[in-house]
């Protein structure tokens, strides 16, 4: 092992130290957006400015704390199917990923960073025997991504934990990629959403802070030198400002103007924004308060639908890196992680209720697994399988028994 490890430190690490200095994998990213129609609206967009958009905020937050919320199983196959299991890193996913952060706000981090960056790092510390023992995460922006012929390589600067890991040693979660070598900034390639967005609000905010409209316009034939324009406008704002009936000069007239947030389609541009941006993060608007086309008869299956379309398909790229990296090869296919996304499938109380009667009258659960998926105890002489008296297996009747 020594010798490998010298070998590696003299001819393997320089090659890839060479190559992590050379230009990063944004370039990829950069050419696909060449010829991209992205109008200058006069902001800049990046990660910072666009988490100060309401809408940007509070669509990271609601998928990061809903899936950082789920619970976490360790799966065993088994001869009677899927099964829960012990496991050692059922303790990092579930209870200490690490000494200093606890586990609910570890996968906060690990989520909005995924939702913003498009890719989410943690550092895998083993022990001498090769076994994951902590879970360090990582930001982003300190994270370079190299492929070195068939490898992968991480370079980690600006933190505590600066250096070079190989792919067995660094958890990478991404969501949409050109490549599958990292994943798409979603904030950068919707650059024009985000920009109209920040635009509207700089343009209402400096709408609303004079007044919401334009008062008027002070108009003349003639002309005015300099010392009559500043002796005027000198006289204007002394009487406007103490609420007097100004006396206009030099055959200067008063003319009435006014413009409602509505004609300047401010509102609309905003509505529409939010939508806008709640699209790019696959998140229902009624879920970050965007009732604007909500009815108490569809909330319900936005919210079924949100658990489905939005949340699984991210949970499904996490558990699979989590499977092929923190598992033994010969436990891979022993041991699978479940994200238990059933809490948020269940419906309301009437239609839970209806479906539970189902489930136990058919034999699917009994009263017992019931009552364990409600998140109460179980109950001695609730593990019996009920059914109908009247139904029995096609083709045998109660003379076969006999």
């Amino acid at each position: 092992m020594g010798l490998i490890k010298k070998i590696s430190d003299r001819f393997i690490l320089p090659v890839v130290k060479r190559a992590l200095t050379e230009e990063p994998l944004e370039a990829y990213i950069e050419r696909m957006k060449i010829g991209m129609d992205v109008a200058d609206f006069g902001v800049t967009v990046n990660n910072a400015t666009a988490l100060r958009f309401s809408a940007t905020y509070a669509c990271i937050r609601v998928r990061s704390e809903n899936m950082a919320s789920l619970p976490k199983n360790i799966k065993e196959q088994t001869d009677k199917g899927w099964v829960n299991a012990t496991h050692p890193v059922s303790r990092l996913i579930n209870s200490e990923p690490n000494k200093y952060t606890n586990v609910s706000d570890f996968w906060k981090v690990i989520f909005a960073t995924l939702d913003g960056w498009g890719n989410a790092y943690a550092i895998i510390e083993r022990s001498g025997n090769g076994e994951p023992i902590a879970l360090h995460q990582v930001h982003p922006a300190n994270v370079d991504v190299k492929i070195l012929g068939d490898s992968k390589w991480f370079k980690i600067t600006g933190t505590k934990r600066d250096g070079l890991y190989n792919n067995e040693n660094m958890l990478h979660f991404m969501l949409l990629s050109f490549d599958g070598l990292k994943g798409v900034n979603p904030i950068e390639y919707n650059a024009s959403s985000f920009a109209k967005a920040l635009a509207a609000r700089k343009f209402g905010a400096e709408f609303y802070k004079k007044g919401g409209n334009i008062k008027g316009v002070l108009e003349t034939d003639s002309s005015m030198n300099d010392t009559q324009f500043a002796q005027f406008t000198k006289h204007f704002q002394e009487s406007s400002q103490n609420y007097d009936t100004p006396l206009l000069e030099y055959g200067v007239k008063y003319k009435q103007v006014g413009i409602s947030p509505i004609a300047a389609q401010l509102l609309a541009t905003e509505e529409f924004s939010v939508t806008d941006i709640a699209r790019i993060f696959n998140v229902p608007p009624h879920m970050i308060a965007d009732l604007t086309r909500s009815t108490f008869s569809n909330i319900e299956q936005q919210t079924i639908q949100f658990a489905q379309f939005s949340l699984r398909p991210t949970l499904k790229c996490v558990e699979t890196e989590l499977e092929s990296k923190l598992f033994f090869t010969a436990e891979q296919e022993k041991f699978s992680v479940k994200f238990d996304i059933n809490g948020l499938m269940r419906g309301d109380m009437a239609a839970r209720g209806q479906w539970y009667a189902q489930m136990i009258q058919n034999g699917v659960y009994n009263r017992n697994e019931v009552r364990t998926i409600e998140g109460m105890p179980t109950k001695e002489g609730l593990d019996e399988y009920l059914y109908p008296s009247n139904m029995t297996v096609v083709g045998k009747n109660d003379t076969d028994e006999k």
